[in-house]
């Protein structure tokens, strides 16, 4: 049975992930508290995501985003700071997106209005997830698997989503809650940079580099990243 007096926790998965990007800390913290993963690819701005996670969030609640899951996090504690009690962004970017990653995502929309989604996913996308020296087979057919799942309109709607994103620092600047800033060493599409100025933004947060994982840490150092998480929950 859960243990009630511990906090919900929210996650946030990534762009073309569900649930199986989080299925070890799931595992892990279960059993103590009410875990939620929310579905991210209904909506293409980040403001109208960030209210639906609130419509079906708990009242107040850890929140845990990687990637686009950590880019929309900032949106739903800027829309609503006071229902969130912890914040945990991974691998993630707080900048609003640049021309020349427009012109590239418009490439991709074109692709997979043709039918070509899991080119996309095979070709541009899952070799920019996972470190380049420790490759991982069976997370890249994970991977594979929930972009099948999530299909084409969620492509769509979250590159949307990402692409028109705002710039989030101000937001950052003024988050006051026990706040953890994650990534793997060998983070490809968000470089240390983006971490460094999140850290940079929010003084008091901690921040953990992962060893021998890339862009997806939750899967690719699953106990590492627990523990990291596990802390930050007792903060």
């Amino acid at each position: 049975m859960n243990n009630v007096s511990l906090e919900p926790l929210v996650f946030l998965p990534g762009m073309m992930c569900d649930e199986r990007l989080f299925a070890p800390q799931i595992a892990a913290f279960q059993t103590d508290r009410n875990v939620i993963v929310m579905d991210i690819a209904s909506e293409e701005s980040m403001a109208l995501l960030a209210r639906k996670v609130l419509k079906n969030a708990p009242e107040r609640f850890a929140l845990a985003g990687l990637s686009m899951g950590g880019i929309l996090a900032m949106e739903v504690y800027r829309q609503a700071p006071h229902r969130i009690s912890k914040l945990a962004l991974m691998d993630t970017n707080p900048w609003a997106e640049i021309d020349e990653v427009k012109a590239g995502r418009q490439i991709h929309l074109d692709r997979v209005a043709n039918g070509e989604l899991l080119g996309v996913m095979q070709e541009v996308m899952i070799p920019k997830y996972l470190h380049r020296d420790h490759p991982t087979p069976y997370i890249e057919a994970t991977c594979l698997q929930m972009a099948k799942s999530l299909g084409d309109a969620a492509f769509v709607n979250q590159s949307l989503a990402l692409r028109d994103r705002p710039d989030q620092q101000y937001t950052l600047k003024h988050v006051d809650v026990p706040t953890l800033v994650l990534m793997g060493e060998d983070d490809q599409l968000c470089p240390k940079d983006r971490h460094d100025a999140i850290k940079a933004l929010i003084p008091h947060a901690d921040y953990v580099v992962i060893k021998k994982a890339g862009h997806l840490p939750t899967l690719e150092q699953p106990e590492a990243t627990t523990r990291a998480l596990a802390a930050w929950l007792k903060r």
